[in-house]
Order: structure tokens, then C-alpha cells, then sequence
């Protein structure tokens, strides 16, 4: 990994507290708190180049248990620290993951909608969306060459493959067992999708359209939840929800470390050679050393963070 780099802020959302926080990046302290959100903020993809960072209104419950959908998409200025615009996804709802992609537009699952949503944030309007084959489609990724997105389909056990360009539902990869998240290697050979019932992954070969291999996480004793690749690709961190750990994976997958954290470590931000790991169960986030694979220190941050990031 990369020496550390100077940041100029930090930003979580706080699904527990319904709050979106910008925290001080060197001593981390909470300097600004937004709330007024409906329930509940999920997710953020943060922007560097504009400034700005997206974070979806999913709705009052959890997945495959929502009754009152949301269809917001939040927008933020990173460097005012300010809540500026509000995206309607309508008729689209429980928006959830999003990512950039290479085109410049926003994609964005919306998990009751069973579509991946497209916004154009030079508008903030939303410009179309594409079909996921699924109303069980949680969360998103998209190959480094832009040619296709995957979702995960958590109940259903399959990944959804859209040809991206064309806008087009390709077909679905059947896995073994329910998923949970999902991370794509850089050369987007291998899709690594989170066994939501098991702790293991699955290796997909996507050339192939299918599970190569079943990677068994070490000293992890329940099913994860998120996984990350780092910038640089040099690891992949996995988070287990129920085991209250986070692991660092190499890309081959022989090499693994599980650290213990919080309760309900959820998503990561890489920064530098530490891992920052939300714990949406008690309000704290974890750093991890990467080099020295161990837990170097942890602070609070509102009431129990799903996402952070820095920039």
C-alpha cells in the first residue's frame, strides 16, 4: 500500500442515526452532523473530481424487509460540508448501491424496482434505467473496463451480468447459496461474491459465466457481509456482519487475516496503509494497519455508521 495521503475531510453516513457526519480527518472528532433525512441513508459514493458525494434514502427497513421504499438520492458538497440537492428516483425505489461509471453517469441499484437506475449527475436527473432480472438486487459493481455491471442478488443466489454499453440484462451466474455483497479483481477476470449463508466466497470466472472455486474464510465462524478491494488491488478487505470481524485477503486468496472490530462491522474506506471499518452495531469505527495485519486504534462516530470515506 500507498504511505498515507493527506485528506482534506472525512464523511459517514450513520444509517443508525439517519445522519450523514463530516468528521476531522487527522483527529477524526465529529465537526458537523446533518440530519432531517427520512429514513434511512445507506451507502455513498463519493466524487473527487466534482466535489460531491451521493448517498441513497433506502427506506425504514432492511433488505428483503422494507414496507415504505424510499426513492431519494442524496447530494452533497464535499467541501462546504452541505446538503445541497435531492434526487428523485421515482418510480424507481429502494435505491441502494451506487457507483461512477465510465461514462460519467451514476448507476444505482434499486432493489424493489428490480432495474439499476442512471443518473447524470451534471443534471442530477435521472436518464434511464436497465432491468437487474431481480427484485432481490442489493449491491453493484462494474468491471474496470466498463464493459458490464454485476449485481448481487442476495435471495435469489445468482449475479445479474448487463452488458453496460448496451444497456442490456445479459443473463444471471448462478451461486450455491444466498449472497451478500460482491467486488470484481482488476482485471475483471474474477467477481468474488459474498456467501450470505455460509463464510466463504465465491470465485466467479467470468469469462466462464461461472463458480470456480469456494474460498472458506479463516477464524470467521458466520457468513460475511462486504467486500473491497483496495485501490491499488493489493489486498481485499471482508467484513463480517456476525462474526464482528473484518479480513485482509490477498488477490490469490491463499493468505487471510481476520481482526476483530466492532459489532456489525459494515463497508471500508482505504486510506493510505490503514483500513477504516464502520460498526453500524455500537457507533465506532476501526482502523486496521495493513502492513502489520492488526486493529491499531478505534473512535466513535454518531450512532452506528454504515459507510465512510474520505477525500
Amino acid at each position: 500500500m500507498a504511505n498515507a495521503t493527506n485528506s482534506h475531510g472525512m464523511i459517514a453516513v450513520d444509517k443508525m442515526g439517519a445522519k450523514v457526519l463530516f468528521l476531522d480527518p487527522a483527529t477524526y472528532a465529529t465537526e458537523i452532523v446533518i440530519d432531517g433525512f427520512p429514513k434511512t441513508v445507506h451507502e455513498l459514493l463519493i466524487v473527487p473530481e466534482t466535489g460531491r458525494a451521493y448517498v441513497p434514502i433506502f427506506g425504514d427497513g432492511i433488505h428483503g424487509r422494507n414496507p415504505n421504499p424510499q426513492h431519494f438520492l442524496c447530494v452533497f458538497d464535499l467541501h462546504a460540508c452541505a446538503h445541497i440537492a435531492t434526487i428523485d428516483l421515482a418510480p424507481y425505489i429502494a435505491p441502494h448501491t451506487l457507483k461512477l461509471g465510465p461514462d460519467g453517469l451514476i448507476y444505482i441499484t434499486c432493489e424493489n424496482s428490480a432495474v439499476v437506475a442512471m443518473i447524470d449527475p451534471a443534471t442530477d436527473k435521472v436518464v434511464g434505467a436497465i432491468d437487474s432480472g431481480s427484485t432481490n438486487g442489493h449491491r453493484l459493481i462494474i468491471a474496470p473496463d466498463g464493459r458490464r455491471l454485476y449485481t448481487e442478488n442476495e435471495e435469489d443466489g445468482t449475479v445479474s451480468v448487463i452488458d453496460l454499453p448496451a444497456r442490456k440484462l445479459l443473463g444471471k451466474i448462478k451461486t450455491p447459496r444466498p449472497l451478500a455483497g460482491i467486488a470484481i479483481s482488476a482485471d475483471g477476470r474474477t467477481v468474488v461474491a459474498v456467501d450470505d449463508a455460509q463464510p466463504t466466497l465465491f470465485l466467479i470466472d467470468t469469462e466462464a459465466g461461472t463458480v470456480r472455486d469456494e474460498v472458506v474464510l479463516k477464524d470467521v465462524p458466520k457468513a460475511a457481509q462486504i467486500a473491497r478491494y483496495a485501490p491499488d488491488n493489493s489486498l481485499i478487505g471482508v467484513t463480517s456482519l456476525n462474526s464482528d470481524t473484518v479480513s485482509i485477503i490477498d488477490p490469490s486468496f491463499r493468505q487471510q487475516t481476520a481482526i476483530k472490530v466492532g459489532s456489525q462491522p459494515m463497508d471500508m474506506a482505504f486510506h493510505g496503509d490503514e483500513l477504516f471499518v464502520a460498526c453500524q452495531g455500537d457507533g465506532s469505527v476501526h482502523v486496521i494497519d495493513i502492513p502489520n495485519r492488526r486493529h491499531k486504534a478505534s473512535f466513535q462516530a454518531g450512532t452506528g455508521c454504515e459507510s465512510i470515506g474520505f477525500f
